[in-house]
């Protein structure tokens, strides 16, 4: 699936519009000049005319190259005059240019017909944004994930840091079609939120679309389509957000109401993305007994026998940095 298709609509639609507003402004320029300046408005005139000398020549058979070298040398030399005569009278040589943001696609997007950096940017920070946790991949990261706040206990700090390269690996190696399902499983505060916002800061850098949504805010999402708002007029909800991206990341699962409802869904949406081979990374302070006790049956064999269990130990790092 790639880049969120509406972002990549949205951001060629933005090009697309952008690219036509900079030769109009270049448009309305090259006017201005040619009314102040009938000089540059001969030379302009004499340069348009060479797309025409240079098919005339290509018709002829006789000395091709030596016509072609002649004509580059006019161009060249009308482009120099051209520049000369701008700046004799105010104005920068490349006044009636296009001013491209980008000056190595043209606004375009596209360098040879390949995305051009600019681009990828803009996708990636849409991404950020349109993934749930724009604001906390920007704080959270590999980088800063500190396994200092494990140390107290050596089983633990292995752990967490055998965590840490699984994690580093599945965002470096991560594809749709192969990549596994994760479940991070420990109480609260102890970096499974952070691990999970890193892995879906590099899954995005690398050009998949990705959904983090705390449990909570996801059910909500169903309830609204399902059942309606105040008045009970369905909101139309975007259901598909969650079926259809490259990786779904549920944050906090366990911390919502349960219900027959809400169990329905989830197992409806584990289901769905099982079936399509699409990875999901959940995250709960349950253990796992805990989880087997919450759920339905065909929920937790699903979980437990589909995804990867990572346990997560240790002391609440909140209550270390509060301590300190």
């Amino acid at each position: 699936m790639g880049y969120n298709q509406e972002n990549y609509r949205r951001i060629r639609e933005e090009y697309s519009r952008k690219y036509l507003e900079v030769q109009e402004a270049a448009s309305k320029r090259r006017e201005e000049i040619h009314a102040i300046l009938p000089e540059i408005r001969e030379i302009d005139s004499q340069l348009s005319d060479m797309g025409l000398r240079i098919m005339q020549a290509a018709l002829k058979n006789d000395d091709y190259e030596a016509a072609m070298a002649q004509l580059e040398a006019e161009s060249v030399a009308l482009e120099r005059k051209r520049a000369e005569v701008l700046i004799k009278n105010g104005f920068p040589e490349n006044y009636t240019a296009p001013q491209y943001e980008c000056a190595s696609c043209g606004d375009t997007g596209y360098v040879d017909y390949k995305m051009c950096d600019c681009m990828r940017k803009r996708l990636i920070l849409a991404g950020y944004a349109s993934s749930g946790i724009g604001t906390l991949m920007q704080t959270q990261s590999f980088a800063n994930f500190s396994l200092e706040y494990y140390q107290n206990d050596r089983m633990t700090h292995l752990l967490m840091q055998s965590n840490l390269e699984r994690a580093k690996q599945y965002a470096a190696t991560f594809h749709p079609a192969k990549s596994e399902n994760l479940a991070m499983f420990g109480g609260t505060g102890l970096g499974k939120t952070h691990l999970s916002t890193a892995i879906a800061r590099e899954v995005i850098e690398g050009g998949w679309d990705v959904v983090y949504v705390s449990c909570v805010d996801m059910f909500a999402d169903y309830e609204a389509q399902r059942f309606g708002n105040s008045t009970g007029t369905p909101t139309g909800a975007d259901l598909s957000r969650y079926t259809d991206c490259d990786l779904l990341i549920i944050d906090d699962l366990g911390t919502e109401l349960t219900n027959q409802f809400t169990t329905s869904c989830l197992y409806g949406l584990l289901n769905t993305r099982l079936n399509r081979h699409l990875p999901v990374i959940l995250s709960t302070n349950l253990e796992t007994d805990e989880f087997r006790k919450r759920y339905w049956d065909r929920i937790t064999s699903r979980v437990l026998g589909n995804f990867a269990i990572m346990p997560f130990k240790g002391t609440d790092i909140r209550r270390q940095k509060l301590g300190k």
